[in-house]
């Protein structure tokens, strides 16, 4: 495992910022010589603490501005029933993650449509249909003032 030193977290904090930055500039916001960075670097993505690189898009540009977190109850607590759940979210397009939690229900789902309607078709045809959903509770995001997703 990577050492993750001060060094070290400015590197993954400025990365988390700007995944395309160049090892040059990098390493001059960090005050590294651009070979120590680039070592660095590459230890953090040997070791596992860096996994991968993507692109961070506008999701309301391609035409998904409609934003809502989903709290799902499952009518039975079996593996079986969570495996068909996951396996049937996991072909649905509008869910962009899908978190298996604690507490009064299982699932934690963020769900991205064009809009209200499109919403409620994928809440009434999609999820209302499946047999293992006992409960299905919506919120709606107004805002994301902070949103470090990346």
């Amino acid at each position: 495992m990577a050492k993750l030193d001060e060094i070290n977290e400015r590197i993954l904090q400025e990365l988390g910022r700007d995944g395309r930055i160049s090892n040059i500039e990098l390493a001059d916001r960090v005050g590294l010589s651009p070979s120590a960075c680039l070592r660095r670097v590459q230890e953090l993505e040997r070791s596992g603490v860096i996994t991968g690189y993507r692109a961070v898009m506008d999701r309301t540009k391609l035409g998904a501005g409609f934003v809502a977190y989903i709290a799902v109850g499952l009518n039975d607590h079996s593996k079986a029933s969570q495996e068909a759940f996951e396996r049937a979210i996991s072909r649905a397009r509008e869910v962009r993650e899908c978190h298996n939690i604690t507490g009064t229900i299982e699932y934690l789902l963020r769900v991205e449509c064009a809009d209200l309607p499109s919403y409620k078709l994928f809440h009434t045809d999609m999820l209302g249909a499946l047999p293992q959903v006992n409960s299905i509770t919506s919120y709606v995001v107004m805002g994301s003032p902070k949103d470090e997703r990346a």
